[in-house]
């Protein structure tokens, strides 16, 4: 009996301490983006009007767990509600896991930007020369800030990106330059930027990264902590829509999706689909607004009568709501 003991021990010690190199993917926590999350609103607009919401869009997430045993392993694949991929593939070998956490969360980021802009561009508010970033030790620090639309330097109107640097490749490092601007919830302003050098280029330096972007006199504030992708752009960008019409977008309904959007509300496809349909079908969804190059994968996985509409943009994603809420039909995968 020891003797027939002593593999059955040994195999429990493998399955307990020996780890494996896979990560297992599955649904992942939603977050409905027109409700809270720790207290705050996951979308915050201030300075402006906001509409009454109702029902829910649900952003939907993928699950990761790294450092598997090899029990562990065994028992999320035969759950058949997780997936195993090599850890290669989730985390590559020349990259460490910090360096991959920051990328996700610079991605999350520029998502949320994006989001914005899609949204302000559908609801029809203009374009200006937007500072996205302001450099830690650059001219501009302490005097303008993100979100700031730059209207003219020296007095000289610029309506874009190309104008605004025009205007800085005539002066050099020294310079002054008068700034006017305008600031989010602020009066509008006017500051002096003593020109600073980089060694990218010969003439002066205002530290700040801009973009032409649409511009609204208010600020929008997204307050999801430790969330790491671009895929919620475009649930991110409907609640927006949402927030700042009038009506109910998603007719009241528990309303979920996925979807990269670009600045110009473009939406892109995005991973872990499957997984994302089943965290929506376990929390009620019965609409599920899907990237057009989803849609194969999206078919293939279980539905449960769930709706799967397939999007492409901004636009298209609010019309086929709207068609929903009709009662009519709106693209399907």
């Amino acid at each position: 009996m020891l003797v027939a003991l002593v593999p059955i021990l040994a195999f429990g010690v493998l399955l307990a301490a020996v780890t494996v190199p896979f990560v297992s993917l599955g649904p992942g926590p939603i977050f409905n983006t027109l409700g809270d999350f720790d207290g705050k609103p996951v979308i915050e607009i201030e300075g402006t009007d906001v509409e009454p919401t109702a029902g829910e869009l649900n952003m939907t997430t993928v699950s990761q767990r790294d450092g598997l045993t090899l029990g562990q392993a065994m028992t999320l694949w035969l759950s058949g509600r997780e997936q195993l991929l090599p850890r290669d593939l989730v985390y590559p070998p020349d990259k460490t896991r910090d360096d991959i956490d920051k990328a996700n969360q610079a991605e999350f980021k520029s998502s949320e930007d994006s989001a914005e802009y899609a949204a302000l561009s559908f609801l029809d508010y203009p374009r200006a020369v937007t500072v996205e970033t302001v450099s830690d030790d650059g001219p501009a620090k302490d005097k303008l800030r993100d979100g700031d639309a730059i209207d003219a330097v020296n007095g000289t109107p610029v309506a874009d990106v190309a104008a605004f640097t025009g205007l800085l490749e005539h002066t050099k490092p020294g310079d002054d330059i008068v700034v006017d601007f305008r600031r989010k919830n602020e009066a509008p302003g006017t500051v002096t930027i003593t020109l600073g050098s980089n060694d990218d280029r010969d003439y002066g330096y205002v530290g700040v990264g801009v973009r032409d972007a649409p511009w609204a006199p208010f600020t929008i504030d997204f307050n999801l902590a430790n969330i790491g992708g671009p895929s919620a752009g475009l649930m991110f960008s409907l609640a927006v829509v949402d927030k700042l019409t009038p009506g109910e977008l998603n007719d009241g309904r528990n309303v979920a999706g996925s979807g990269t959007i670009d600045g110009d509300g473009k939406v892109g496809s995005i991973g872990g689909i499957t997984h994302k349909l089943a965290a929506a079908r376990e929390a009620g969804a019965t609409v599920f607004l899907v990237p057009a190059d989803n849609c194969a994968e999206a078919v293939s996985a279980k539905q449960d009568g769930m709706e799967l509409v397939k999007v492409e943009t901004l636009d298209s994603a609010v019309a086929a709501l709207e068609t929903v809420s009709a009662g009519g039909e709106p693209p399907r995968c």
